[in-house]
């Protein structure tokens, strides 16, 4: 398997085509700037999708994750797999679900064949040390680093950007692990309580805060920025978790097999029968992972797109224009890690829709790049969206609140307010054939505010996270200045 940038960057040698997974783990970005992705999608026939039914998740998670990786020796990627995937690190879920299942598909709504009702249900992906579903992929992203790190004799400093959820799901996967530093932007002050908690009440050696005054996306347009500056990136050993990634992205796919198991099995579906994933989106990672598997041969029905009120993605799908908002624009919602106007890993699926074409990347991307939109509508390119399989929609604040208190009087289900979105957007889009599988952002924990103007009373939470908001914090404030947390780097990196 061999990795290609979207922009069309050239392969590290003349005879070979593309780059390996261990090669890319590390960097993030590619050199010119596009997001890696295979030159090919591994495909899984239908018998293959019955064995893999069969399995435990860390096995499942080593069978798709070898689709992907032929460089790291297959007892060492089953061994990394069979460390990550357990109970003790998934232990957080609800009470009623079997810890060793790691992703519990609940049942809404049963489905019911005969009646032509495919059912409604949520895949729990928050059940991991941060409580939510980054989790799934960076407990992986921190043992896979450390191996390679290990294998080459190397340091990395790591620098991120978060919206709420990236930033602790990192540092708690990257704590105390040798030869590795975080550097972890997030928006000063528009994160929940308890997100900033998560992440500022640790004091590990190696894992360092800074909230930059501003929104999201200037915390991400500085990684980038300093990704892009490939002297400094390669002094400082400059390594991203973000879900530019691409390892994170493989990761996530697991779960779309998972669920989708869970979702046909022992419900008298056949095999083949199809699944709609309704996923809240703010960054495309999440539903990009999607993308893939149904690239893969899942058979997936639908993709349906969730967004908050910052509904770049939404518009792009219902219109085909692409037009991120400037820094002023971008809403200050209730669903604050989606808040979000410039998607990242955008760019992985307009390379596929623009059949995999890296100079109109390019072209697409320059614009972008320079603060403006692109228009897709009336092209060739739009007029295929349909065979993708994605449909979008937007929720509210008050929508949200409706639907977390409906979820809650109708099912005796206690959801956070990203999970709304998608339970919103995805019930609106529900058709009779197929079941509503709606991905699980986080425990409602992580969003105690909302909760209680909801519900009038407040989330549970694991005992080892009683009172962390009391805890005390270290956190760097800065202004959106590249130069700013580059020197930062410098004067914490010995």
């Amino acid at each position: 398997m061999r990795y290609i940038s979207t922009r069309g960057h050239a392969s590290r040698t003349p005879d070979s085509s593309g780059r390996t997974f261990t090669e890319i783990l590390l960097g993030g970005l590619a050199p010119d700037g596009g997001l890696y992705l295979p030159e090919s999608y591994p495909l899984v026939s239908p018998a293959q999708l019955e064995q893999w039914r069969r399995l435990s998740y860390a096995d499942l998670a080593y069978a798709v994750l070898s689709s992907f990786i032929d460089d790291i020796p297959a007892a060492d990627l089953e061994l990394l797999v069979r460390r990550t995937y357990t109970a003790e690190v998934y232990c957080n879920g609800r009470g009623g679900t079997e810890a060793s299942d790691i992703t519990p598909l609940r049942w809404l709504e049963p489905p019911d064949p005969a009646r032509g009702e495919g059912g409604l249900a949520i895949l729990e992906l928050s059940n991991g040390p941060t409580l939510a579903f980054k989790d799934m992929a960076m407990q992986l992203l921190g043992n896979l680093f450390e191996y390679v790190l290990a294998k080459r004799g190397e340091n990395i400093n790591i620098l991120g950007a978060t919206s709420g959820d990236t930033g602790s799901s990192a540092e708690y996967a990257m704590r105390g692990k040798q030869g590795v530093r975080v550097f972890m932007l997030s928006p000063h002050e528009r994160m929940s309580t308890f997100q900033r908690a998560q992440m500022y009440s640790l004091h590990d050696a190696n894992i360092h805060n800074i909230a930059v005054r501003g929104t999201f996306d200037d915390a991400q347009d500085i990684v980038k920025a300093v990704s892009n500056d490939h002297a400094f990136k390669a002094k400082y050993q400059i390594a991203a978790v973000n879900s530019i990634n691409w390892a994170r992205v493989a990761a996530q796919v697991i779960y779309y097999f998972k669920g989708y198991f869970a979702a046909t099995g022992e419900t008298g579906m056949e095999s083949s029968q199809q699944v709609a994933f309704a996923v809240p989106s703010g960054n495309f990672g999440n539903i990009c992972a999607g993308h893939i598997a149904r690239m893969m041969g899942l058979p997936i029905g639908r993709l349906v797109l969730a967004t908050n009120e910052n509904d770049v993605l939404d518009e792009f799908f219902r219109t085909g224009v692409y037009r991120p908002r400037a820094t002023t624009e971008t809403c200050a919602t209730s669903s604050p890690s989606m808040d979000i106007s410039k998607a990242s890993n955008f760019e992985r699926f307009v390379f596929d829709l623009v059949g995999r074409d890296p100079a109109m990347i390019r072209k697409l991307w320059s614009e972008v790049d320079a603060g403006r939109s692109f228009d897709l509508s009336g092209t060739p390119f739009f007029a295929r969206l349909p065979e993708f399989g994605f449909v979008s929609g937007k929720s509210t604040h008050a929508d949200r609140l409706t639907t977390i208190r409906r979820t809650y009087d109708k099912y005796g289900l206690m959801i956070d307010t990203h999970t709304a979105d998608g339970l919103k957007v995805g019930s609106e889009l529900r058709t009779p054939e197929m079941p509503m599988v709606v991905l699980e952002t986080a425990l409602p924990a992580k969003f105690e505010e909302t909760i209680v103007e909801a519900l009038g009373r407040k989330p549970e939470r694991p005992a080892s996270l009683e009172g962390i908001e009391n805890l005390p914090q270290r956190v760097a404030v800065v202004d959106v200045s590249v130069d700013v947390v580059k020197q930062f780097i410098k004067d914490h990196v010995c």
